[in-house]
Order: structure tokens, then sequence, then C-alpha cells
């Protein structure tokens, strides 16, 4: 089942997401099916709850497009539960990022090269890896979510003020997509 994608503009993209018990969510790996499918028809390469209107600590990715770069991110394909960044190091480095809750938009985002990261799979197996070079860099968009920041927020003043109208026409649906989005502040009726 496909969800509707959050705009840039609801609260939940702005809220620090709790972290859940195998008890709370038992289809959780339905939920993360959902999630790629999701994440595939609107071709993106990370999803995270908030994105789809469910605060809790849950991001799927799949690097597999940039295998082209990066041999190792063939079938790179994971779930992440929980997930806590425990260290970022090396060196700060530039890539240019989007996001499905805000279409049209890229940006250079300089990112710490190397992550360490404790979270559970979708069978709540326990791991603690590091990843570095563009895995790092989609874990560390997707982990922005669920601590309630945007990539948005890592840009300068300057470009976020030159940014201010399109963000508030993407809140209100005025954005060209071909994916089912949800708007924040969209009149009715559109």
């Amino acid at each position: 089942m496909k969800y509707p994608i959050i705009a840039y503009g609801d609260p939940v993209l702005r809220r620090k997401s709790p972290s859940i018990e195998p008890d709370e969510y038992p289809h959780i790996k339905e939920l993360i099916a959902n999630m790629y499918e999701t994440m595939y028809a609107a071709r993106g390469v990370g999803l995270a709850a908030p994105q789809v209107g469910l605060s809790m600590r849950l991001f799927v990715i799949d690097c597999t497009p940039f295998d082209d770069e990066d041999a190792t991110l063939t079938d790179f394909k994971k779930a992440f539960i929980n997930a806590c960044i425990l260290e970022e190091t090396g060196e700060e480095w530039a890539f240019n990022e989007g996001c499905l809750s805000i279409p049209d938009i890229r940006e250079d985002v300089y990112r710490k090269s190397t992550i360490k990261i404790s979270y559970y799979d979708e069978n709540w197996k326990h791991h603690e890896e590091s990843f570095s070079g563009l895995a790092a860099r989609v874990i560390q968009h997707e982990y922005d979510h669920i601590e309630g920041k945007l990539f948005t927020d890592k840009l300068p003043p300057l470009r976020k003020r030159l940014l201010e109208k399109k963000l508030t026409d993407i809140s209100k649906g005025i954005v060209d997509v071909d994916y089912k989005m949800k708007f924040p502040a969209a009149k009715k009726g559109r």
C-alpha cells in the first residue's frame, strides 16, 4: 500500500520521534514493506516514518541507485528501527540532496563522511555498524527526519531565505509532483 508523503510545513516533520517497542507494532514488517513501496513509487532512496505521518523512530533506505558510483551499494537495502547515531567522523563533504517531502528543491549539504549507528532491523535484531560515503549520507538524511530536522535546516541563512517562497508554496500544494502527497496548508477544493 502506498502512503501519501507528508509535505514540508506539517508539524509531524518537526517532531523528534519516540522509540517504539516490538509489542506496539506487531505488523512492523508490513509497515516497512508499505514504506518501501511508497518510496519506490516516488523514486526515492530513503523514507522516514514522519514522512508518511507516523511519529516513530523508523526509516528505510535503498542505496542501489548509487551502485554505479559505489559498487558496495548494490542491493544495499535496510530498515532502521530506534536508530541512534553514536558518532560522525571524517571530513565534511558536499552532496546535492533532495527530499520527497520537499519536491523540486535540491541543495548542496555538508555532512561528515562516516557514521557509527545503533539500530534494530525489521526482525528486532540489534546492530551496531559503521557506514561511509553515500550510504552514510542517506542514513544521516533519514536520521534527521526522526530527529525532527530537514536538509534545508543545514543550509546557510541567506540560501534559506531565498527558498522561503518555494517552501511556502510546497506547503500549500503549489508544486508539480507525480506521487501522492498531503499538503498542510493546501486550500480545500484544490
